[in-house]
């Protein structure tokens, strides 16, 4: 495609130029914010190293940070594992044909999609602490997984049912020729198929769930995560923004090992998709299979 792209016309000397002017004055524009945010933290002296050794000390990251970090990954691991399934249940019940189950499925869904996690997480709070037995130490875990998986399993619901139809439907109709019923086209056709083109897609939720954990640190929820594990650490050293500055960091550590993560699952699908190494296209095929045979003796012509 040497004249012209799929989706524009490959741009031409003044349009690259313009579009380097455009990247220079964004870069520049960048510097400058970077500079003015330096400067307001050096006039308050938030960059003093006195405010920055807790975190090159041990006791600091086994005391704080450590724990937290570690609540973090249990209730972040603990909602994809159980949100992975129901979004998509859900986002097959979406896809049903019959009415009594695709119209209370669609309204669940909707209406977790509509409510604010936090929200989520408050009102399982309270049901746990009025309505069951669960000993007030774990009621955060239970409330913070509880408000992740209602929110983000309906998202993911979403997710799935527009991978399915996003399949070519000729696919369907093959597979309903052969006789194959709903749930051997959707387990063994549609899905394989369509996890691939999710995949970016419910990485970012999966990112999502990851730092939406920091919502359960609310002192009406009182989860021990990573940023309400930090608050002894900025309550001794008085160091608010090197805290979080660090806590920052280690969320798009996290993050970035997670997409790293996703994008090796999705070149090993990709690769499963792919001929076997050393097979021959189909006008090289041996002769064997492609020559005519007389019906009448049942040899090869």
């Amino acid at each position: 495609m040497s004249t012209q792209s799929v989706l524009y016309d490959i741009p031409g000397p003044k349009t690259r130029a313009r579009n380097w002017v455009y990247t220079v004055l964004f870069v520049l524009v960048l510097l400058l914010v970077a500079w003015f945010v330096y400067n307001g933290f050096e006039a308050k002296g938030q960059w003093a190293g006195a405010l920055w050794k807790p975190f090159v000390e041990g006791s600091t990251w086994t005391q704080f940070l450590l724990p937290g970090l570690l609540n973090t990954l249990k209730a972040a691991a603990l909602a994809i594992v159980i949100a992975l399934p129901i979004g998509a249940l859900l986002g097959i019940g979406r896809l049903s044909e019959h009415k009594w189950v695709r119209i209370p499925v669609g309204a669940v869904v909707e209406f977790f999609r509509a409510i604010p996690v936090l929200l989520l997480m408050v009102f399982a709070a309270s049901f746990y602490a009025y309505y069951t037995g669960i000993d007030a130490d774990t009621r955060p875990l239970f409330a913070a997984v509880t408000g992740l998986v209602l929110y983000n399993g309906s998202v993911m619901a979403e997710v799935f049912r527009a991978g399915i139809l996003s399949l070519p439907k000729g696919q369907t109709e093959a597979a309903s020729a052969l006789g194959l019923r709903k749930t051997q086209l959707m387990t063994n056709i549609l899905l394989p198929q369509a996890i691939t083109l999710m995949l970016p897609a419910l990485v970012s939720q999966l990112v999502v769930i990851l730092k939406d954990t920091a919502l359960a640190g609310q002192l009406t929820i009182g989860y021990d995560e990573l940023i309400r594990g930090s608050g002894p650490i900025t309550g001794n050293f008085n160091n608010t923004i090197p805290t979080l500055i660090v806590i920052a960091i280690i969320f798009i550590v996290l993050n970035l090992l997670l997409t790293r993560l996703a994008s090796y699952l999705e070149r090993k699908l990709s690769r499963r998709k792919k001929a076997p190494r050393g097979a021959k296209p189909l006008d090289e095929a041996p002769s064997s299979i492609v020559d005519e045979t007389d019906f009448n003796t049942g040899r090869a012509v």
